[in-house]
């Protein structure tokens, strides 16, 4: 019996990523676990390492995409926890199980330190392996351990500051980081104002998010939408914001937070906003003036993913997924993501 999985061999996106459809199929170590896949999700980091664009250098001739979720088929010696069958999905970081992320643990990310989850097989710490909540498709689990985690993280795993439900959170984009956010904080019943580029995005995310909590805005309409995000909220500002522009949206981002808020640094696609940058003088004193907290997200870890997967279950939340692809289709997946139109996340069936 084979095994089918892609490995990236240049920086030339997609057209770097080749399958291997007669790869040999790992075997469980100690301490580890067998997992076929089901199906994958694709995030805009792997979009990035496969141009060669990600600030963190990646190995070679590595199995790219970090988020995968499927059933173990077998279990190497001294796994107590997991069982063959047991559905369930790899952490973003395999060394990452609690607490505060630590530099000797950031190296150890799927799809770029280590081989990611775009296979048929694939062996992983047990320890990092979380199940899949019951409620949830293979499909529907494949998308939470980047871009759910992350947004879980950045509501909740500042423990001085945790969303409350009298909080109001900001959001940048229709992306799987931002759709996820909305959905944990509405859950929570937290105000959200979500932000997109166009009328029609907004559209078809509120028939995803049909809540009276959310408001939205138009930021191609609305360039100063920092101003427009304090007069919705009474002149106060919002407690959470899920910083996913950079550079380019810091500025509004700044404008739009609350007094003693969090701006959450999570990307830098640079594509919300009009406005120019910051600079690092203008930075400092927005922070002091509102007593605020920039803080930057590396995912999150297993214990996190966990209690995560609770809430999920608890508050019946289902991930949004815009399109599901075949596993030979994947140049087209990388298009469609790549062309930023979805809403929620993308996702890759793996062959059974």
């Amino acid at each position: 019996m084979s095994n089918q999985e892609y490995r990236l061999s240049g920086r030339l996106g997609a057209d770097s990523i080749k399958l291997n459809k007669s790869s040999s199929i790992p075997e469980p170590g100690p301490g580890q676990v067998q997992i076929k896949f089901h199906a994958c999700s694709i995030n805009y980091r792997d979009l990035l390492i496969s141009k060669g664009l990600y600030p963190v250098s990646s190995k070679t001739d590595i199995v790219p995409i970090s988020d995968g979720a499927g059933e173990i088929t077998a279990v190497g010696e001294n796994v107590t926890d997991l069982k063959i069958g047991d559905r369930v999905t790899p952490n973003f970081n395999q060394d990452h199980l609690q607490g505060q992320l630590t530099e000797k643990e950031s190296g150890s990310c799927l799809g770029s330190g280590l081989d990611g989850c775009l296979r048929q097989y694939g062996v992983f710490r047990a320890a990092s392996c979380v199940k899949i909540p019951d409620s949830l498709s293979y499909e529907e689990a494949s998308t939470l351990p980047c871009a759910a985690l992350t947004a879980w993280n950045a509501l909740y795993g500042n423990s001085d500051k945790p969303l409350k439900s009298d909080h109001t959170v900001l959001v940048q984009g229709t992306g799987g980081v931002s759709v996820f956010g909305a959905q944990f904080a509405l859950a929570a019943g937290a105000k959200v104002i979500l932000l997109s580029s166009t009328d029609t995005k907004i559209a078809r995310v509120r028939r995803f998010l049909v809540h009276r909590n959310l408001s939205t805005i138009n930021y191609s309409a609305t360039p100063q939408w920092g101003k427009r995000v304090k007069d919705l909220t009474g002149g106060r500002g919002v407690d959470h914001i899920l910083e996913i522009g950079g550079e380019k949206t810091l500025k509004q981002s700044c404008e739009a937070l609350a007094s003693g808020g969090t701006i959450n640094v999570i990307g830098y696609l640079s594509m919300i906003g009009t406005g120019p940058s910051m600079s690092g003088l203008e930075v400092f004193i927005a922070v002091l003036s509102k007593n605020a907290c920039i803080r930057g997200l590396a995912i999150g870890s297993v214990e996190q993913f966990n209690a995560m997967n609770a809430a999920i279950e608890t508050h019946k939340i289902k991930p949004i997924v815009d399109k599901a692809f075949e596993f030979e289709d994947l140049k087209n997946a990388f298009e469609y993501l790549s062309g930023q139109k979805h809403i929620g996340k993308i996702v890759i069936k793996v062959p059974q």
